[in-house]
């Protein structure tokens, strides 16, 4: 396999991000929380968004008050979906989220998948290829109105007539993209049009739980693979990209406390072999785990890492690795 650093100018320093704390009863314990993961050493805190299944926190508002109650930590949607707002009306609320937080703002996109989602809502659920064609539109939009002079944009999806977007935004040209998915189509147009690389399983034909199935060390090969070829064929030096993925099951042998994690989208998946081979897996001790992360990264070019669960298992891993 060629190495990621043999593809332009070295590895990227690793960022790590930790999942939102959840909303209990103290909003001050939920605060607190946060602050914790700043001072952890992790670069950003994200948010998924949903409607169903418990899904409590909405993503916006949810980054906002993150913000509020933190000094220097980032917030990262992982990932809005497309369907649920105009894009006029996403760019305005991110670009004054930006201007009020001094730039610590990434956004993350995706098509949309789940289907409880869209059945709640009344939302259509059109077929993939219609939903990641609304999303290419709606990238294109976003980062038409970060610009410094009005937009209009006439698409299959979103007309734009001469829209200024206001206020500009700190991080210029805008803030970092993420767009994030597991088929084919989305992972193209993260390499033609995002800054990073969200690297996911299809969850088309698979069950929620064996979302690892599509995350063994070959399928994340081929998926990156294929966005570093949509980012030449637009004209994109692939290592000038971030390489995102979250761990979708962790565990640390040797830390005092640390609690074994696995996220659903893993839960089915008991196969040793499968568990051993995913990039989405992460067992071991600490220097176990600090080189496997190192050996993901050069060899793949996995630079932006995502953890869920009991962060005191990751904080060792993090305080090693983090910006190195």
């Amino acid at each position: 396999m060629r190495s990621a650093s043999s593809q332009g100018n070295g590895p990227n320093p690793f960022r790590f991000s930790a999942a939102m704390p959840r909303l209990g009863h103290s909003v001050r314990a939920w605060q607190a929380e946060l602050r914790r993961i700043e001072d952890l050493g992790f670069s950003s805190v994200t948010i998924s968004e949903h409607l169903t299944r418990g899904w409590v926190m909405e993503a916006l508002v949810t980054m906002t008050a993150a913000i509020d109650a933190t000094s220097a930590l980032r917030v990262l949607s992982l990932v809005l979906a497309n369907d649920y707002r105009h894009p006029a009306l996403l760019h305005k609320a991110l670009a004054t989220l930006d201007v009020l937080s001094g730039g610590r703002v990434e956004v993350g996109l995706g098509a949309g998948w789940m289907p409880s989602d869209y059945e709640a809502a009344g939302i259509p659920l059109d077929p993939p290829g219609v939903r990641v064609e609304r999303l290419a539109e709606s990238v294109e939009v976003i980062k038409g109105l970060f610009g410094p002079r009005p937009l209009t944009y006439h698409g299959k999806h979103y007309q734009i007539t001469d829209l200024d977007g206001l206020p500009k935004p700190v991080q210029v040209p805008h803030p970092p993209i993420l767009i994030g998915g597991g088929s084919r189509r989305v992972l193209e147009l993260a390499g033609a049009m995002a800054d990073i690389a969200g690297i996911n399983a299809s969850m088309r034909g698979i069950r929620t739980g064996s979302a690892l199935l599509d995350l063994t060390e070959e399928r994340v090969a081929a998926k990156l693979s294929t966005v570093r070829a949509a980012a030449r064929a637009a004209g994109r030096d692939p290592a000038r990209l971030r390489y995102q993925m979250s761990i979708l099951s962790l565990r640390v042998t040797d830390v005092p406390g640390a609690r074994p994690w696995t996220s659903s989208l893993a839960a089915d998946v008991t196969d040793p072999a499968v568990l051993a081979d995913s990039p989405a897996v992460l067992h071991g001790s600490v220097g176990h785990c600090v080189e496997t992360l190192q050996r993901r990264r050069e060899q793949l070019g996995l630079d932006y890492i995502q953890f869920g669960g009991d962060l005191t298992a990751a904080a060792p891993i993090v305080a090693r690795l983090a910006d190195t």
